[in-house]
């Protein structure tokens, strides 16, 4: 792996058990939830408070690892959601054809017209704001950017000769797409899921700023970023830690997705 994959890998393996630890971590866990105390509201960066505190009072450092919870589960259930659904119909359309690759392609076309974010907060405006709602919007928005790479490799490789000699062998469509062509699709997969991790969480605080995503008191880098602004330039310490929190974690996946599609890239053409 390349030295800024490395670097990536550092940095969200670091976040990544910074979110773990956020209770042990936290120099004052209980600010994560519903804690208020107006006499230190907006107190700028001290020694008690390394980040400064926020309107009602509550300890910027410890939100922002509790913040990277929320960021990092809307990341997984995301593509955890997605992922499965672009993949198999990404297979069925490239593998299959016919009128199935019809259906899906124009499907896809329909979603990808559309952007992920005006698409996510179309259907948030259905629902009342929630964590749970933001995932499953940005989950139905996203699937198709899979199917339209795992149709493209599949169509690509789809008349390899181990590809053949499987189905000349007897494999049905099935073990063919699941068992052939899915594990010679596994770096591109794996490239576009690392490097999506982070858009996810740039569209989750994005939803979030907008309040379409985590409700009060949930720590939300989105949400943080939301309070502070409309006192800048005065009292910046809330939305400028809170943006570098954001800044941090999508270039720690971009580097680490960058690094993976060097290692499989260099795999490939050994």
């Amino acid at each position: 792996m390349t030295r800024s994959g490395f670097l990536g890998a550092v940095i969200v393996g670091g976040l990544v058990l910074v979110a773990i630890l956020a209770p042990w971590l936290a120099p004052y866990p209980s600010h994560a939830g519903a804690f208020v105390d107006v006499d230190l509201a907006y107190h700028p960066p001290n020694a008690d408070h390394l980040l400064g505190t926020d309107g009602v009072g509550r300890d910027l450092l410890s939100r922002l690892l509790f913040a990277y919870r929320t960021s990092f589960l809307l990341a997984c259930v995301v593509l955890l959601l997605a992922v499965p659904i672009g993949v198999t119909t990404g297979l069925a359309a490239g593998y299959l054809g016919g009128w199935l690759e019809t259906v899906i392609l124009r499907t896809t076309d329909i979603f990808l017209a559309v952007p992920s974010l005006v698409l996510a907060m179309a259907i948030l405006g259905l629902f009342d704001p929630s964590l749970t709602m933001a995932m499953v919007a940005v989950s139905f928005a996203w699937w198709p950017w899979y199917t339209r790479l795992v149709y493209n490799v599949t169509r690509s490789i789809r008349t390899e000769g181990y590809v053949e000699a499987a189905e000349t062998a007897g494999a049905g469509p099935l073990r063919t797409m699941f068992g052939e062509i899915l594990p010679n699709a596994r770096g591109p997969i794996l490239t576009k899921m690392t490097l999506d991790a982070g858009f996810v969480i740039l569209m989750g605080a994005g939803l979030s700023f907008l309040g379409l995503g985590a409700e009060p008191p949930t720590p939300d880098l989105g949400t943080m970023v939301a309070a502070g602004t409309p006192l800048l330039p005065d009292v910046w310490w809330p939305t400028v830690f809170s943006s570098l929190g954001i800044v941090i974690a999508v270039l720690g996946f971009n580097l680490l997705g960058d690094g993976i599609r060097d290692l499989f890239g260099a795999d490939e053409s050994c």
